[in-house]
């Protein structure tokens, strides 16, 4: 899995069957500074047609380089790739997305099928092609008599509610879509204000030295996105940088330090997070697990803690972690879970939480 923030992959080597998911091994690569610039200026749209073929291709080894692991680990039977998501458009009248990464590169190096490209045949369906990750969410997370709710926070913040009060239901009633920004703008300020020697606000160690300017937040918070009611799914396009460069520039117009730039952009996670969980959740959840690299983040879980409790005082915000998942697992284990699910012919895609008009089988196989 590689995500919006645009840093690097995580592997995630598990047992999947039809008793869940176990993780077994876990390990990143970080891209180089040159493929990270490329995937950059891919984002943002500035990419030939030729260079983006280049950087699909060139992706698709870096992904086989490191996959390739000692011989004494064993060797994966079936391989999940998500790819790197460069467009995400989740438009009804035109929708359209797309993840680089060859996989042929994979099959090739592993001498395994690969599965990938999932996110195609939801949109096919109607759907918004995300979130994808919610079958491993209510697989590993859910808690019967319990209202759980899964938060993502990578480059964009994805929250999965999982409502299994009704006890005598066989499953939870789940709902999934994005909230809004998570690291994305936070990391492009750091890197702004370092001129790229830090990637990321190290325990949120920037935000805590400075304020949020709260005119410039409220402003933020009534963009549209925000109070869109789900199946909603969202990407750089909105909060990637043109948005980044008109908030910095208000922010330093009001005379906003670069600390205050990093409190103001984590305060907008938070605060966009227990808006979303207020105007759209069915109930406030008894427990929130925070996943992905901004769980890292100490400031900022404190401050999502801090809000969700004002909402509803017995919530409990805790990491994967604590619930033996490391915090950059769930996002390339539940890939893992996808894959096996296509292999098998099982559905992918929860339509009510995508927006499909059905389940279908989400992914592609490429075979060595």
């Amino acid at each position: 899995m590689s995500g919006t923030s645009l840093d690097g992959v995580d592997y995630a080597l598990c047992d999947v069957g039809a008793r869940g998911v176990k993780l077994r091994k876990l390990w990143s690569a970080k891209f180089p500074h040159e493929l990270q610039a490329r995937l950059h200026s891919t984002a943002r749209g500035e990419a030939t047609s030729w260079q983006m073929a280049q950087l699909h291709h060139d992706l698709g080894r870096f992904y086989a380089k490191h996959a390739v692991r000692k011989p004494a680990q064993p060797k994966p039977q079936l391989v999940g790739l998500h790819g790197q998501t460069v467009f995400h458009n989740p438009d009804a009248s035109a929708p359209a997305t797309l993840q680089l990464g060859e996989p042929a590169y994979l099959a090739e190096a592993l001498r395994v099928p690969v599965v990938s490209n999932f996110r195609a045949a939801d949109i096919a369906a109607g759907g918004q092609g995300a979130p994808l990750a919610t079958l491993f969410h209510r697989e590993v997370f859910a808690s019967r008599g319990e209202h759980v709710c899964v938060n993502n926070l990578g480059g964009i913040s994805n929250v999965t509610s999982l409502d299994w009060r009704r006890r005598a239901a066989k499953q939870p009633r789940v709902l999934a879509f994005d909230t809004g920004p998570a690291n994305v703008l936070l990391d492009m300020a750091v890197r702004h204000y370092t001129r790229g020697r830090e990637s990321f606000d190290k325990d949120g160690a920037w935000a805590k030295r400075g304020r949020a300017h709260l005119p410039l937040l409220k402003a933020w918070l009534a963009h549209k996105f925000f109070h869109r009611a789900p199946p909603k799914s969202t990407g750089r396009e909105l909060f990637g940088e043109p948005f980044f460069n008109e908030a910095r520039a208000a922010l330093q117009s009001a005379g906003a330090s670069p600390y205050d730039v990093a409190a103001s952009f984590t305060a907008l996670t938070a605060v966009s997070i227990a808006l979303n969980y207020w105007e759209h959740l069915p109930s406030p959840p008894h427990r929130v697990v925070l996943a992905g690299g901004g769980a890292a983040n100490k400031f900022l879980v404190e401050s999502i803690g801090t809000l969700l409790k004002l909402l509803h005082a017995d919530t409990e915000v805790v990491t994967c972690e604590r619930l033996g998942w490391p915090l950059q697992s769930v996002e390339p284990a539940a890939f893992a879970l996808l894959a096996w699910r296509r292999w098998n012919k099982f559905a992918g895609n929860l339509p009510a939480t995508t927006g499909a008009r059905r389940a279908v089988l989400c992914g592609q196989i490429t075979e060595p």
